[in-house]
C-alpha cells in the first residue's frame, strides 16, 4: 500500500482479478447462457471508468484456421428497487437506460437487449409481464403500474417480496401507502458477430455507468452498523488504514458543519472476460475520480497517478478472477 499524491490509492491484489465485459454466449430456453471459447482470445483490453462514462477497447483474435461465427454477450450492472434508492441509473424511463453502444471495426452495432427480473434468485420477468409492469425497477412507470395493481395481486407481490409498503406524505394531503418496486433487473447486450480466420477484429463499447451512493460516509466510525460496513467494504474495496484514516477525518468535520462527504460506487463485471480463450494478453485499467477533492479507493496491483484524478494499472496475460468494484467518497459542492 501506498500513498499518492497526499490521497490514498487502494493497491492490493487485482490478482493473475458492480459497467462488464464482453463474453460468448448462446441463446437456451430461458435466455441467454455465457459460455466458454477456445478459439477466440482477447488480445487487448482498455478499459475507463470514471462516474460520468465507460469505455471499453477490446481486440479479439481468432487463432483457428476457420471463421467463427459466434453471439457475444455484454451483461450490465444489476440494478436493484429499494425504498430509499440513491442510485443514479441514467434514464430509467428508457431500455437503453445507460445509453449503451457498440462499434466493432469502426461500424455501428445495433445489439439486442435481454431484460431477466429477480426476487431472492427467482424469476419474476413472466409475472411482471402478465401484468403489464415495466421491468427497470427505478422507473416512475414501474412505480405507477404497481400502484395500479389489483389488491390481491399486490398483497401477494408484496408477500414474495416484489413490492415493500411504503408509507409517506408527497401531496399535503397525509400519510398514504405507496408500493415500491423491490426486484432485481438483469440487463445484457448481445448481438452476433464474425470472427475471421486467423485475424483481429475491434470493438468498442460506450455507455454511463449506473452509480449508487449515500448521503454521508457510512464506514467511518464506532456505531455497530458503521463497523459492519467497514468489514465489508475492506474486502470489497481493498480499504488501507490511510483511506480509513482519512475518511474518518472527513466524517468528523462534517458533523462539525464542515465539508460534507458521499459515497459513490461504481461495479463492473470483469471475470467474463475469463471466457475467452486463455488470458487478456494486454489489459489495461484507468479510473477517474472525477474531481481532484474526491477520494477513491478500488483493488488493483501496481496501480500508478497518471493525472490529478486518473490511476492506471497495466498487466500482460491477465486473467481476471474477481469483479471491479469502485468506492469514491465525493466532495459536495462549496458554496
Amino acid at each position: 500500500m501506498r500513498k499518492i499524491g497526499g490521497y490514498t490509492a487502494l493497491l492490493a491484489m487485482f490478482a493473475a482479478p458492480a459497467l462488464a465485459n464482453d463474453t460468448m454466449a448462446e441463446l437456451r430456453t430461458g435466455g441467454l447462457a455465457y459460455v466458454r471459447s477456445g478459439d477466440i482470445s482477447m488480445a487487448q483490453e482498455k478499459l475507463f471508468i470514471s462516474p460520468a462514462e465507460v469505455r471499453v477497447d477490446y481486440v479479439f483474435e481468432n487463432t483457428s484456421d476457420k471463421e467463427v461465427e459466434s453471439l457475444v454477450a455484454f451483461p450490465m450492472p444489476d440494478i436493484k428497487g429499494d425504498v430509499d434508492s440513491t442510485v443514479d441509473a441514467g434514464d430509467v424511463e428508457a431500455d437503453n437506460f445507460l445509453g449503451f453502444t457498440v462499434t466493432q471495426d469502426g461500424k455501428a452495432i445495433t445489439p439486442t437487449l435481454q431484460q431477466r427480473v429477480t426476487v431472492a434468485g427467482v424469476d419474476m420477468t413472466d409475472e411482471l409481464k402478465a401484468h403489464g409492469v415495466p421491468l427497470l425497477p427505478l422507473s416512475g412507470a414501474a412505480t405507477d403500474a404497481a400502484a395500479k395493481l389489483p389488491a390481491d395481486v399486490l398483497e401477494d407481490w408484496t408477500a414474495r417480496g416484489l413490492i415493500a409498503d411504503d408509507e409517506y406524505d408527497n401531496d399535503g394531503q397525509g400519510m398514504k401507502h405507496h408500493p415500491t418496486p423491490m426486484w432485481t433487473l438483469h440487463t445484457t447486450y448481445w448481438w452476433r458477430t464474425k470472427f475471421p480466420a486467423k485475424a483481429k477484429i475491434a470493438v468498442q463499447h460506450r455507455y454511463k455507468p449506473s452509480v449508487g451512493g449515500t448521503v454521508a460516509i457510512t464506514f467511518a466510525g464506532e456505531e455497530e452498523y458503521q463497523t459492519q460496513q467497514l468489514q465489508a467494504y475492506r474486502g470489497k474495496y481493498c480499504l488501507d488504514e490511510a483511506f480509513l484514516k482519512t475518511a474518518t477525518k472527513l466524517a468528523a468535520a462534517a458533523d462539525k458543519g464542515g465539508r460534507t462527504y458521499t459515497e459513490s460506487w461504481i461495479s463492473y463485471v470483469l471475470t467474463t472476460g475469463a471466457n475467452w480463450s486463455g488470458p487478456i494478453k494486454h489489459f489495461e485499467l484507468t479510473v477517474d475520480k472525477g474531481s481532484p477533492d474526491n477520494y477513491i479507493s478500488f483493488c488493483g496491483k501496481d496501480v500508478k497517478k497518471t493525472g490529478p484524478t486518473s490511476f492506471q494499472m497495466t498487466a500482460q496475460d491477465f486473467y481476471p478472477d474477481r469483479d471491479l468494484d469502485i468506492l469514491i467518497l465525493t466532495a459536495t459542492p462549496v458554496n
